[in-house]
């Protein structure tokens, strides 16, 4: 792809594809989902780009003259709005039944070059960075642009395909009971989260479900943004031999034994915290494949602390569209994924995390396919004890809450019963109490100090 061919789809080509987005339905109904109005230099541009496609995903046609006339007076710039008015006339003369078949021949190409030219000016604090990775996945993306030809699932005639087993193979978890209600597990494509307060056991459970899926045969790439390779790799290696990761110094030759028989592979790949972006677990994914190491399941501890390369806004806005990508991924790569993510302060207290309590945003839960919380409180780190409660389910019931034994000296995790709905009552009723109890005691002291200062300065 030379300079000239990238050049060649200025301002007079965009004038052409503007023309046909106005006048003709059925190119919108082709391109609207591949379009934006990044691909165009001109403002003007960008806005009527911006409006036919806000118009077309509310009424599924083009929008009107008269439309995009009263949508202009909302315009306070009225510099801008003078061009929209010139460039609109100039779409509307450039209207030409054989320039449309140019058009739509190269279309794809446009959306291409448009793409590559903004991943290359992306790339140079890249290159500085030297993040080759975050490169090479620019760059593919962008050469992947417009191509997807592909109009969805015939509902009427794709009726068998629904139905065939392979169209969805699950990856197990150590747990029957969670297997039940996921139909197996997490299948392709799949994002599951387990939210919980610090130190709770959060990342013990990622490791006892990638270890699981090793033992059944599955190929597993962890992530860890928080931890060492080393650290991790040591607890993947008490999970296994159910020796404490503090006497594992001891035990060398046991773990040799053990991990030479097992089944399924495991890659452990670190990143320095906020360093890494979710374009650089893509790019090391692929890397993976490329070397023939193929991955069944992804485990990434944990989503937060990926980076976001829109950073100009709110943090809760940049990690609800690193959970987006992190979803839009698994589906690309056709991969289950597994993270966990923290509780804010309330949720920390709870005997049964429930999800008003994941910390940032609700959307997180709303975003992945299966969505638990793993609470433990003072006294269920001494006794071993915890609790999973089931947040989302898009396979089948949720709202459950087990009682779990948990040893976080191995990672074992055991399920020991399903919790009645007059027992979990009594959890919740409990909690409220002690958090109402905290707040008395905080205006009492309020109070008491109030009182305290009021007296000395009428002293």
């Amino acid at each position: 792809m030379t300079l000239s061919s990238i050049e060649s789809y200025g301002i007079s080509f965009q004038i052409k594809v503007l023309s046909a987005l106005l006048t003709d339905k059925p190119f919108l109904q082709n391109i609207n989902d591949v379009l934006t109005e990044e691909y165009f230099n001109n403002t003007a541009h960008k806005w009527v780009v911006g409006e036919v496609l806000k118009y077309y995903q509310k009424f599924h046609t083009n929008p009107t003259m008269d439309v995009l006339k009263v949508e202009m007076k909302k315009i306070e710039n009225e510099v801008l709005q003078l061009s929209i008015k010139e460039q609109l006339k100039e779409a509307y003369r450039s209207s030409d039944e054989s320039d449309l078949t140019y058009i739509k021949q190269e279309f794809a190409n446009f959306c291409k070059n448009q793409q590559l030219k903004k991943a290359l000016l992306n790339s140079v604090d890249l290159l500085k960075a030297g993040d080759y990775d975050s490169i090479r996945t620019l760059v593919d993306s962008a050469l992947r642009s417009g191509q997807d030809k592909n109009i969805g699932h015939e509902y009427n005639k794709d009726t068998e395909s629904r139905y065939r087993e392979e169209d969805r193979t699950p990856i197990p978890t150590p747990w029957n009971k969670f297997n039940e209600v996921l139909q197996g597990g997490l299948g392709e494509g799949d994002f599951g989260l387990i939210f919980g307060n610090p130190g709770g056991g959060k990342s013990w459970s990622l490791i006892a479900i990638g270890a699981h899926a090793v033992k059944c045969g599955f190929n597993v790439i962890h992530y860890t943004l928080e931890l060492g390779e080393g650290y991790i790799g040591r607890r993947y290696d008490a999970f296994f031999t159910e020796i404490p990761v503090d006497k594992l110094k001891h035990s060398k030759e046991k773990v040799g034994e053990v991990t030479s028989d097992l089944p399924g592979n495991l890659i452990i790949k670190e990143y320095p915290m906020g360093k890494a972006s979710l374009s650089t677990i893509e790019s090391h994914i692929k890397k993976c494949i490329d070397l023939d190491f193929k991955p069944d399941l992804i485990v990434i501890d944990y989503v937060d602390l990926l980076s976001s390369k829109r950073t100009n806004r709110e943090r809760k806005d940049e990690i609800d569209d690193i959970y987006m990508s992190t979803k839009g991924l698994a589906r690309e790569l056709k991969l289950p994924i597994w993270s966990v993510s923290q509780v804010n302060r309330a949720g920390a207290k709870d005997s049964i995390i429930e999800g008003d309590k994941a910390a940032g945003s609700y959307d997180k839960i709303m975003i992945a396919d299966f969505a638990m919380s793993l609470s433990r409180q003072k006294k269920d780190k001494l006794n071993g004890t915890g609790r999973f409660h089931i947040m989302k389910n898009r396979y089948g019931a949720d709202g459950m809450t087990f009682n779990a034994k948990i040893d976080t000296s191995t990672g074992h995790m055991e399920i020991t019963g399903e919790l009645g709905e007059d027992e979990e009552e009594e959890l919740i009723s409990n909690d409220k109490v002690k958090a109402s109890n905290f707040g008395s005691n905080i205006d009492n002291f309020d109070r008491e100090y109030l009182s305290k200062q009021f007296f000395e300065l009428n002293k």
